[in-house]
């Protein structure tokens, strides 16, 4: 059996100021951005350059429950996960742009960093151990 993620749900609170964050200060590639009429939404998916399978679908919340867990999705854990092949490029090319909660430490695993989106969701840029 052969499976895998393709989509990830993200809500934000709005799609142009979403994906010109992941866009310009993550460097992801807008995959597809096609309006719905009929439900008032858009259907936009971005993801990180090199990757062919997973995308994140950046869903613009409308009813008060949505708009409630904005940047909580995984209520104070960090939600995802952002591999790199080279955690200091990226470090230094982000952190002008973004928060960070924890700069790279070397773990058994890796070296890690934290940091938070737009909305405050928290994010592991981790490069594997060797």
């Amino acid at each position: 059996m052969n499976q895998s993620l393709t989509n990830v749900t993200l809500l934000v609170k709005d799609y142009d100021e979403a994906i010109t964050f992941y866009t310009q200060h993550l460097n992801f590639i807008l995959t597809e951005d096609t309006p719905q009429p009929e439900r008032n939404r858009r259907w936009v998916t971005v993801s990180p350059p090199g990757e062919n399978n997973t995308r994140l679908v950046l869903t613009r919340a409308t009813t008060p429950e949505q708009h409630a867990i904005i940047g909580k999705q995984a209520a104070g854990s960090v939600f995802l996960f952002l591999s790199t092949d080279d955690i200091w490029r990226d470090y230094h090319n982000m952190k002008n742009n973004i928060t960070f909660t924890q700069p790279p430490t070397t773990a058994p695993y890796g070296t890690v960093a934290i940091f938070k989106d737009l909305y405050g969701n928290l994010w592991d840029l981790i490069q594997p151990a060797q």
